[in-house]
């Protein structure tokens, strides 16, 4: 018996699996959004080391710090020398700030991007999104970030939780916190999904003889629709 619309079984599960990949990597597309919210607002980049203190020496200050605010522990209570309430980033780590800020805008605009699978090509579709994560992760802003963050350690900020002895690229008292390191695979997971994005566009064009299942990620006019000719029947009969 000829398989419906004169595909092969084996074409389509290549069908099939090349959807579930285009699922996988729109919810990976997601948690990266909300990741980059993350790295964004959270006061976690840098924060004191558990270095022990010397007797003689001063006590050393304790807390984290982030794009936005700074948050020392003194004592049994934690106070909050800058919050998110001024919405602007502190003074040092404005650029850093702008970059992050510009890749979660781009990160996001490829989520809202999910909703031209039923109004666009799908092949369009993977390719803004490949290009837009792309910019957000490898290509500029947030790999851009993670190098001039070091260099902006050399701040008042940064001198009154880490000691005198910070600067560029020397943290002093202080060590990277999981916050930076999140920023830095979040570059690593733009690329990997940018690059599953273009793979996917240019699998479309092999995909396209096959009738597609209902699907948010494979719009009606990128299939074509392949029904049985009624002369093919007569000859092999």
């Amino acid at each position: 018996m000829l398989p419906q619309n004169g595909s092969d079984p084996k074409r389509f599960g290549d069908h099939l699996s090349a959807r579930a990949v285009a699922v996988l990597w729109a919810v990976c597309t997601l948690c990266l959004a909300i990741v980059q919210v993350v790295i964004l607002l959270q006061p976690s980049w840098i924060g004191t080391s558990d270095t022990p203190v010397l007797p003689a020496g001063p006590p050393l200050p304790k807390g984290t710090i982030g794009l936005f605010e700074v948050r020392m522990a003194e004592l049994s209570h934690l106070s909050l020398d800058r919050g998110l309430s001024s919405l602007s980033p502190l003074p040092c780590f404005q650029s850093v700030a702008v970059l992050v800020g510009v890749s979660l805008w781009a990160v996001w605009t490829s989520v809202l991007c999910l909703c031209l699978f039923r109004f666009c090509s799908a092949v369009t579709v993977y390719k803004i999104c490949a290009w837009l994560q792309l910019t957000a992760g490898l290509c500029f802003c947030l790999a851009l970030a993670c190098l001039l963050f070091p260099d902006s350690w050399e701040s008042p900020e940064m001198r009154a939780l880490c000691g005198d002895s910070v600067g560029s690229f020397s943290l002093g008292n202080c060590s990277v916190h999981w916050t930076f390191i999140l920023a830095v695979l979040g570059v690593l997971d733009c690329s990997i999904l940018a690059t599953l994005a273009f793979v996917l566009a240019n699998r479309q064009d092999a995909l396209l003889e096959i009738q597609p299942i209902q699907s948010p990620f494979f719009h009606p006019t990128d299939v074509a629709m392949l029904e049985p000719d009624s002369s093919d029947w007569s000859e092999s009969v």
